[in-house]
């Protein structure tokens, strides 16, 4: 079966012309009586007609007078409820679905900002590695290189996300996230099954495997922007898919270990308990301690270690790989 490269642009296409529809939020936070009292006063006597400045950090980042109230409002109204009693009987609520942050330089939630460029730079440094183990003529490498670009991509977009929270924002960093994970199940079974040697048959399966997966994040795309914007169902799918490649790499680095009895072979296995482990704290979601590290920021800074390490394993497999293949010649 082969599928033409006009079919794979439609479903881009389509998949772009989605992403512009908007979406919005509410939490627990957004409905408090004294939250909208207090925004409503502040926008009064700050917004109206001799409006209060706005520190220039603040602006570049594209706070108004409004967001500023609510930002304000937010915190006041946190304080109050934490000092009338403990938290465990006044809890700390969510507003637009965020916890209330203390920003820094105008950034929401900086320890995630932080917390992305260390992943950022992870990739960055895992992809100049790759160019300089790998010789350009190993077919797989090139696979391995764009997964490295999905990666910076996704930690950009995860980056303008937590340095202010907008519908566009939001939806660049989840729809990037996907992309990311989907491309980590896009290449896990060309590697395993070589799909990329120059085989029709392979060649076939491999034409069929790429234009299934468009229409995977096509169908996801349109799904979250013309049907619903589920943050449930979002998770759940880049879960699922996470389970699917790490229950394969698992299963494919026990093979290798077996056949070349060497350690590293098995360390897909360790990075997919590690990934487990951090991933726990994104499930279990607690308020920010000192208002600004929460279970989001902490599994972004978890995720550093597993992609350093995971570069590594590419790199070592690649050179048994091509060791093995010089030899059978």
């Amino acid at each position: 079966m082969k599928i033409s490269s006009r079919s794979i642009w439609h479903l881009v296409a389509a998949t772009a012309v989605c992403s512009l529809v908007g979406t919005a939020r509410a939490s627990l936070g957004d409905r408090l009586p004294e939250f909208r009292e207090c925004v409503k006063v502040c926008k009064e006597a700050n917004c109206e007609n001799d409006p209060t400045p706005i520190p220039l950090q603040h602006r570049l980042l594209l706070w108004d007078c409004p967001s500023e109230c609510d930002y304000t409002c937010q915190h006041i109204v946190t304080d109050k409820r934490l000092a009338r009693d403990p938290p465990y009987m006044h809890p700390v609520y969510q507003f637009h679905g965020k916890w209330p942050f203390y920003r820094f330089l105008g950034m929401q939630e900086p320890f995630s900002v932080v917390f992305s460029l260390f992943n950022y730079l992870a990739h960055d440094y895992g992809m100049s590695r790759l160019r300089e183990s790998i010789p350009a003529s190993y077919t797989l490498r090139k696979y391995y290189l764009v997964f490295g670009y999905f990666g910076l991509a996704s930690w950009i977009f995860s980056m303008l996300f937590h340095t202010r929270d907008f519908p566009l924002t939001e939806k660049l960093d989840y729809f990037a996230a996907g992309a990311s994970v989907l491309y980590g199940l896009y290449y896990t079974p060309i590697r395993i099954f070589r799909l990329d040697r120059r085989d029709p048959m392979k060649q076939s399966v491999l034409r069929v495997w790429t234009f299934l997966c468009l229409s995977l994040y096509a169908a996801h795309v349109m799904y979250l922007t013309l049907w619903s914007w589920d943050y449930t169902y979002n998770m759940a799918a880049n879960v699922a898919v996470g389970i699917v490649q790490n229950l394969m790499w698992s299963g494919f680095s026990y093979m290798q270990y077996k056949k070349l009895n060497r350690t590293w072979a098995m360390w897909p296995g360790l990075i997919v308990a590690w990934l487990v482990m951090a991933m726990s704290l994104e499930l279990l979601d607690f308020p920010p301690w000192w208002g600004m590290i929460d279970a989001h920021s902490l599994w972004h800074l978890g995720t550093v270690g597993p992609t350093i390490a995971w570069y590594s394993f590419l790199i070592k497999d690649a050179k048994e790989d091509l060791q093995g293949t010089r030899l059978k010649a």
